[in-house]
């Protein structure tokens, strides 16, 4: 049974740091793409950082320069660093992995998710 858990979420004023975490279990961890995704209510689920397992790093636009994905395979855990958070980060952040070959951004090309952990930014 595969499992994903975050932490790391909360409320943090603007301008501020927090970092998320993701441990996974039930696979092979080091095989696959790690991703994060948010929602902010109302809205859809968005693409916002993925890590291959070479390392490789992809980011939204939205976050590029503010925000660090990276894992440690050793403990199975997948992190994401986010500097300079803006109100408009505000959302719930998803942890996913993708088991397929295939990259994408589309959430429903993902395998995995976990539960989700809440961040927001005041003004």
């Amino acid at each position: 049974q595969v499992q994903l858990v975050e932490s790391g979420g909360g409320l943090v004023q603007a301008g501020g740091s927090l970092r998320l975490s993701c441990v996974v279990s039930g696979l092979t961890f080091s095989n696959y793409r790690m991703g994060w995704f948010r929602q902010a209510p109302g809205k859809e689920r968005d693409f916002v950082a993925s890590i291959r397992w070479s390392g490789h790093t992809s980011y939204a636009d939205s976050v590029k320069g503010r925000f660090t994905i990276s894992r440690d395979n050793a403990k199975n855990t997948v992190y994401l660093q986010m500097n300079s958070l803006k109100p408009e980060d505000t959302a719930v952040y998803y942890c996913a992995t993708d088991t397929s070959s295939v990259f994408t951004v589309v959430p429903g090309g993902w395998s995995y998710w976990g539960q989700g952990t809440q961040v927001t930014v005041s003004s």
